[in-house]
């Protein structure tokens, strides 16, 4: 099977076998033609308001632009070989695959976290992922290490749904909802650990910035990812009343839902108005306050795709993310983190089947390396997430002989004072692996 990038030439040229389609016509563009936009760039955020402040991508130099696929895959392996231990690549699973074949390490969020502080040694850690995930591992790394994003402009809508700003307004109006409750301590008491529950616990997905990952390590809150989100949920109800869980509604939703916490429990918070748009009353009895955010690419999967799916394939397994809508998680087999969905399909005999509901990058590359097992994507119209699929081994190439040449190109650093305070939810996010016993401590 072809790559996600080829698949959508050979459909924009009329050549894909079956037909198919795309969800932009300008997905087949080269990404350095979308860089001057102000958007996400083609894909499933294409229509998502970027912010006014979002960081943009100059001008990639020509010679990179022109270069032929063989010419930038000599030069990314001359660089890789000249630079040694030097050098780390960290690669998301989301990645296209001609990008991803020149990682070191290939994960999930959670995972090149880990990575990320397994090695020590690396002078520069080139992060082919998206903006909030170089910034996670650069206050991971060492002081003398630079993490470079090959395009700066690989952001994402989710983690954008949520700003500190925002995010500090809503903390305001519970803090003086909750401090009128009798028995109670104050949001900010630093009871953890003692018999008082405090009132709300804040947690934020890997997804958002590393203003909001602070904005966590202070006020007694922890990090999230897709692999540990029950992990994280358990420790917070052990140190408070409620939840506040941002930026991904869904989730939330999905995992206060399999822990046994009733929808009606789950309020929405939508900034924009007094009190997320609740009742006092409903804000009293929730355990876990949900932000008004979403993925793009995982809100594209439906349960009339299931029905579909189990139709032309009697048998099927389906699994898809959990940052799909409830009723996506409840109409399929399983759910769970990326890495979960390729342990599945790893660990499933030949001639299975499944249809899978995440980013079509991964589900590709699943089939291509299980070609025992039927793998397909639950969406039939390819529409990979626009802001991973702007990083391309042109810019991967650009940064890497700059870098060889001793100079560091798309630096992304995080100020020491949001790093000592993001770091501590961090911390405790990494402390949390799937499935290990939380302590109230």
């Amino acid at each position: 099977m072809p790559s996600v990038p080829e698949t959508i030439h050979l459909i924009q040229i009329g050549e894909q076998a079956g037909a198919g389609s795309t969800c932009s016509a300008a997905l087949d563009d080269n990404p350095w033609l979308h860089d001057a936009d102000h958007s996400y760039g083609p894909g499933a955020s294409i229509d998502d308001p970027l912010p006014s402040d979002a960081p943009r991508q100059g001008v990639l130099p020509a010679e990179y632009r022109q270069a032929s696929r063989e010419e930038l895959d000599l030069r990314i392996r001359a660089a890789k070989a000249a630079l040694g231990e030097r050098l780390v690549i960290l690669g998301h699973f989301y990645q296209r695959d001609e990008v991803v074949k020149y990682a070191d390490f290939v994960g999930d969020s959670f995972q090149l976290a880990q990575a990320t502080k397994k090695t020590p040694n690396a002078e520069a850690i080139v992060f082919c992922g998206v903006h909030f995930m170089a910034e996670t591992a650069d206050m991971l790394s060492g002081p003398n290490q630079a993490v470079i994003l090959p395009n700066l402009a690989a952001g994402c809508s989710m983690a954008d749904m949520a700003d500190l700003d925002a995010v500090e307004d809503c903390w305001e109006e519970l803090t003086a909802l909750f401090a009128s409750d009798p028995g109670t301590p104050h949001l900010d008491s630093g009871d953890v650990g003692s018999q008082k529950l405090q009132p709300v616990i804040p947690v934020t997905y890997m997804n958002s910035s590393a203003a909001l990952k602070a904005f966590c390590g202070r006020h007694g809150g922890v990090v999230c990812t897709s692999s540990n989100a029950r992990s994280v949920l358990e420790w917070a109800f052990a140190r408070g009343q409620r939840v506040l869980f941002f930026p991904d509604q869904h989730l939330g939703r999905n995992t206060a839902k399999a822990m046994g916490i009733s929808l009606d429990q789950m309020p929405l918070w939508k900034p924009e108005v007094d009190l997320g748009g609740n009742t006092e009353q409903a804000l009293r009895d929730s355990k876990v306050i949900l932000w008004h955010g979403f993925c793009s690419v995982h809100k594209r999967f439906s349960v009339e795709q299931i029905a579909m799916a189990r139709q032309r394939h009697p048998g099927v397994r389906v699994i898809v993310h959990p940052e799909c809508t409830l009723e996506v998680v409840e109409a399929s087999d399983e759910n769970g983190s990326t890495d979960y969905i390729r342990k599945a399909i790893e660990a499933a005999p030949a001639g299975s089947i499944f249809a899978i509901g995440t980013e079509i990058n991964l589900v590709q590359r699943l089939a291509n390396d299980h070609p025992d097992k039927t793998i397909f994507c639950l969406d039939s119209i390819v529409c990979p997430c626009s802001t991973m699929y702007r990083i391309h081994p042109s810019y991967l190439a650009w940064v890497l002989e700059a870098f060889e040449r001793g100079e560091v190109l798309n630096r992304i650093t995080v100020d020491e004072a949001t790093t000592s305070d993001a770091r501590i939810a961090l911390e405790r996010m990494l402390a949390l692996a799937p499935g290990k016993p939380v302590s109230a401590a």
